[in-house]
């Protein structure tokens, strides 16, 4: 493998100039950047024309990672050639379809699955149900190949996310690539560090991603209870406190983060599904917590794809940002320090995160996590 990696700056300008005589026969471009970047379309058109035989997927982000590098309005770009190794890349609209799972269903089915050895996939953070795409993809996929992957962010403003396929950024879209080749090494690995605090309460109404009661009383009344008077600043304010939700007492419970706050109907939105009947608590952290997640998902990680990975995508949660403010590069400086080998690292901030909860699993929706992903050739 050969990588190279771009920047763009709130200058309009590359640190470098985008060329095809960097990195010889690109067969990928990594893109993440912030909303206002991507959606002037003029750095990405020059990647394009820079490597016109590459394949380009990337997202709108809430942060976006280079090295160990956490920054607010860049757009990095990770250029990638492969010694034997291919990809195929596919992307759908969920408009097109009855549901998130289906159209999950659709991108799938377009990965011939023999050679495949890992799916990375990215979707609009906002106007997507997580869940609902893992599940689609993981019932048309044999359950040996992995998925990791992510949702695009938009800062703490929520307004638009968008996914980047072959250059043009555009919402309500699912993006994923196909990495097929047997001298591929893939490992993943995902953590947290959030703890669990207050009473469980019952999931008592709610709509796929949509809660409306906890315990037969209002959900936003009892979010908003709890973050007093920062509850004005909602959906954002409440990155601070996710929800546990856990289907049953053996269930590994999953974290849930809001999206949307709905003042009309009394709902709030999540990332993923929410299911009656499933007990909820909420959850807070403390940013020694989070950093010792980060590096726990790298040791995991390594685990499965060996210690000595040539590219590392980081993608964790805005909530994680939120909570650890200026302490946030901590996280990815230890994720590198767990990878002696200095290996190229990318990603960004999003409003979920995809992997297996421990290797061999099944891919699930996470929040509040940082999920690695690396990649290597023998």
């Amino acid at each position: 493998m050969k990588i190279v990696q771009y920047c763009w700056t709130e200058a309009e300008t590359w640190d470098r100039q985008p060329s095809a005589f960097d990195i010889e026969d690109a067969a990928l471009i990594l893109v993440f950047g912030s909303t206002e970047i991507i959606t002037r379309g003029q750095c990405l058109t020059e990647l394009q024309q820079a490597f016109p035989k590459a394949r380009m997927i990337g997202c709108s982000t809430a942060g976006e990672i280079l090295g160990t590098t956490v920054s607010d309005n860049r757009l990095i770009a990770t250029a990638v050639s492969f010694a034997s190794a291919s990809v195929i890349c596919a992307c759908v609209c969920i408009h097109d379809y009855a549901s998130s799972k289906a159209a999950a269903q659709a991108l799938a089915r377009q990965f011939p699955q023999q050679g495949l050895r890992h799916l990375f996939v990215l979707a609009d953070g906002l106007l997507t149900n997580g869940s609902e795409i893992v599940r689609g993809l993981s019932e048309v996929l044999p359950a040996d190949i992995p998925i990791t992957g992510g949702l695009a962010g938009d800062g703490m403003k929520f307004g638009s996310s968008y996914t980047i396929f072959d250059g043009v950024a555009q919402q309500a879209s699912i993006a994923a690539v196909g990495l097929y080749g047997e001298k591929l090494r893939i490992g993943y690995g995902s953590s947290g560090g959030w703890i669990p605090f207050g009473p469980e309460r019952l999931i008592t109404a709610s709509t796929g991603n949509t809660l409306y009661e906890l315990d037969g009383h209002s959900a936003l009344a009892l979010y908003k209870e709890y973050l007093g008077k920062d509850a004005d600043n909602l959906p954002a304010a409440g990155l601070n406190f996710p929800l546990s939700i856990q289907a049953s007492e053996t269930d590994t419970p999953a974290v849930r983060t809001i999206k949307t706050v709905n003042e009309a109907n009394n709902s709030l939105s999540f990332a993923g599904d929410v299911p009656i009947g499933s007990y909820a608590r909420f959850m807070r952290a403390v940013p020694d917590d989070l950093i010792d997640g980060a590096a726990t998902a790298a040791d995991i990680s390594k685990g499965v794809g060996g210690d000595t990975p040539e590219l590392c995508i980081l993608i964790s949660c805005a909530g994680r940002k939120a909570i650890l403010k200026q302490l946030t590069e901590e996280e990815t400086e230890i994720v590198a320090q767990c990878f002696g080998n200095n290996p190229a690292m990318t990603g960004f901030y999003s409003y979920g995160e995809i992997a297996p909860f421990n290797p061999g699993l099944r891919a699930i929706l996470h929040n509040q996590t940082m999920t690695i992903t690396t990649i290597s050739e023998d």
